[in-house]
């Protein structure tokens, strides 16, 4: 094997196949070494930790390790009303989660809740309908067939009712 000296990311590597965790840059393999395997066990397990009802309405979104200023935290999305359900289920998911990564890992959860994505498609799909109407309108009106014309105006008319 052949030495060679890399300045871009580490004092000295080894020319040929290296593994994955080598050719990572060093400030990616600080993430992932303070809380990368955390989160991804968490992430990984979830449905085991909360059960089946709990994982349909929530899932984590990150994980705070602790330091001098507090302690570790893992932040979950609940959708709205059912706070109360995993209130309830707080502490067994730290027991849960602590147990899995073999010592005290979580020490507080906090929830932030989170509106129902139905909603939010139902008012994208009213927005795209105007914008299909303006659209096509000035196209439909430059075809010069009135037989054409009337089955395009039409065909518009039932896609509207859907």
């Amino acid at each position: 094997m052949y030495f060679k000296n890399n300045t871009k990311q580490r004092l000295r590597s080894i020319q040929g196949l290296r593994s994955f965790k080598d050719t990572l840059p060093t400030s990616v393999k600080k993430v992932i070494n303070k809380r990368g395997h955390i989160f991804s066990e968490i992430l990984n397990n979830w449905k085991f930790l909360v059960g089946e009802s709990l994982f349909k309405v929530c899932f984590p979104k990150s994980f705070k390790n602790s330091n001098k200023f507090g302690v570790s935290t893992l932040l979950i999305m609940v959708k709205r009303g059912h706070e109360i359900d995993l209130e309830y289920s707080k502490k067994e998911i730290m027991d849960r989660v602590n147990n899995i990564l073999g010592n005290i890992v979580i020490e507080k959860i906090k929830f932030t809740t989170f509106e129902e994505e139905r909603k939010q498609l139902i008012s994208k799909k009213i927005v795209k309908k105007a914008v299909t109407k303006k659209i096509y309108h000035k196209k439909i009106e430059s075809v010069k067939n009135e037989k054409i014309k009337k089955s395009l105006i039409e065909l518009t008319k039932v896609f509207r009712e859907k």
